[in-house]
């Protein structure tokens, strides 16, 4: 019979409760969509400003980390680093939300992911301080599978209400996004308490306040040393790299990518609840299976369905991005042929901000608020040319005849998405769950942030360059689709490496 949890693993794990609204309202769903969007209607492609703004912020944290991760080993230091960062996080988190230009989004996504990913780095640590080794896979599984079900999931769900039903409210869509980023902020600080109370720094180095920094800086060329000459520590630490650059890159542009393929918006918020859902039963079902088969054999399963995802995420851009591309050229051709006296920037307007409803099945509606808008703005109400150019492309929108190849393709990258949402969900707690507390049982305890901030750099190393890897590709080819293949790259990578070497992984 498994012992019950006592009270600092209880608050450890409730500390993945508190912090995955994040990772799910900022980082992987409801965010991500509104900024995609909000670029869009400016001009800009926004996955891949969203994948270079994530590059830069996992660069910062990456750079920092082993500096962090040794002075968080002193006596008394881990705890008050941990408070630092989730104070960053959670209260950028609230100035992200009165944020309206793209790149004050970005800078304010920058900074609260650095307090994210920071205070998670001194997080992962603690486990070596409130459980045994023993112990670990079973509590790390339970924090993923805790954080999805609830922090993941309750303020999800407010989210989509406030979103799909706000209106009957008086609350539009952007003011949803906003509520939802302070809901975030309140969500993950009340949450945070438990752990603030009753975790403890256990293992820990002595060290005079004087010379905490020299000490520092030597314990990372030390612990660089230990890993280097480990092999065990090395191995899996540079398949790690690998594997989890894609998860994380998948985690990160999963709703940027649905969204510039033109994907329904409330659609894809509901699949990504059902990854919520289904990721609690597998991140736990992972943990079982590992104390049965092995946990290099359940991380080398988890790689293996993330190459399907990347397989499957091909497919779904490379069938719709040329019905997509072609929709939106026509578009585009029926505005300009009928321009007239039109200027070229209220034209330009309607091309750029149109583009972001072609999508919706009442696009023609919107686009007619959209004209309205422009027109009163550009004082063309009575302008023959311009009401002309309105009713042609209405008409254009209107006739489901010249959108039916599109509409088609919609509903197939729709349906891809949603069995993208599952496959996600079945091993995406499970192979970071299985991550962590393997690299928790085979370091010394004393010297868990040390080593825990060499393997938070390579994670936010990895984390840099798979969405630029992706930004790159879709950038170079004009085809997100590209960018989501390059991504089986890094995980045949890390599985490769884990597979050559699994007996020595798992003496």
């Amino acid at each position: 019979m498994e012992k019950k949890f006592n009270l600092a693993e209880k608050s450890w794990i409730l500390y993945d409760w508190a912090n995955s609204v994040y990772a799910t309202i900022v980082m992987a769903a409801v965010f991500p969509i509104y900024f995609s969007n909000v670029a869009r209607s400016a001009g800009y492609s926004g996955d891949v400003w969203w994948g270079y703004a994530t590059s830069a912020a996992t660069l910062i944290i990456a750079v920092t980390a082993p500096l962090l991760g040794a002075v968080g080993d002193f006596k008394g230091m881990k705890k008050r680093l941990f408070t630092a960062f989730l104070l960053i996080g959670a209260l950028v988190t609230l100035l992200l939300a009165f944020a309206d230009h793209i790149m004050l989004m970005l800078f304010g996504y920058v900074l609260s992911y650095i307090g994210f990913a920071g205070s998670n780095l001194f997080y992962d640590s603690f486990l070596t301080d409130v459980t045994t080794p023993e112990r670990m896979d079973r509590v790390s599984a339970y924090g993923y599978g805790l954080g999805y079900i609830g922090g993941s999931t309750i303020p999800f769900l407010v989210s989509i209400a406030l979103i799909s039903f706000g209106e009957n409210f008086g609350v539009n869509s952007s003011l949803a996004v906003k509520l939802s980023l302070i809901l975030t902020t309140v969500w993950w600080l009340a949450f945070s308490v438990p752990f603030l109370k009753n975790v403890r720094q256990t293992h820990y180095v002595e060290t005079p306040p004087s010379k905490l920094v020299k000490h520092a800086f030597q314990n990372i060329f030390k612990t660089f040393r230990d890993i280097v000459s480990t092999k065990k520590l090395l191995v899996f630490i540079v398949a790690y790299f690998f594997y989890i650059d894609g998860v994380g890159t998948v985690i990160h542009m999963a709703t940027a990518y649905g969204s510039t393929l033109g994907l329904d918006s409330t659609k894809m918020i509901l699949a990504l609840l059902l990854t919520q859902l289904v990721a609690f039963p597998c991140s736990i079902a992972f943990s079982r299976l590992s104390g049965k088969i092995g946990t290099v054999k359940m991380l080398c399963v988890g790689i293996l369905v993330y190459i399907v995802v990347c397989g499957v995420g091909f497919f779904m851009g490379f069938h719709i991005e040329p019905h997509q591309f072609a929709y939106e050229q026509n578009y585009t051709a029926v505005l300009s042929e009928n321009q007239g006296s039109v200027s070229d920037e209220a034209r330009k307007q309607l091309i750029y901000e149109g583009r972001s409803f072609l999508s919706s099945p009442d696009r023609e509606e919107k686009f007619f608020t959209l004209a309205q808008k422009i027109g009163q703005e550009y004082r063309l109400e009575g302008n023959a040319d311009f009401n002309s150019m309105v009713r042609s492309t209405g008409n254009f929108l209107g006739d489901r005849s010249l959108s039916q190849n599109y509409d088609d393709a919609l509903g197939v990258s729709t349906l891809l998405f949603w069995i993208l949402s599952v496959l996600v969900g079945s091993s995406q707690g499970g192979i970071q769950a299985l991550s962590r507390s393997y690299f928790g049982k085979i370091i010394p305890p004393e010297r868990s942030n040390e080593f825990f901030g060499f393997f938070d750099i390579f994670g936010k190393f990895a984390a840099v360059v798979g969405p630029a890897l992706y930004a790159l590709f879709a950038d170079l080819t004009g085809r997100s689709s590209i960018g989501i293949l390059s991504l089986m790259l890094l995980f045949g990578i890390g599985g490769i490496i884990l597979l050559k070497n699994r007996r020595l992984l798992e003496e």
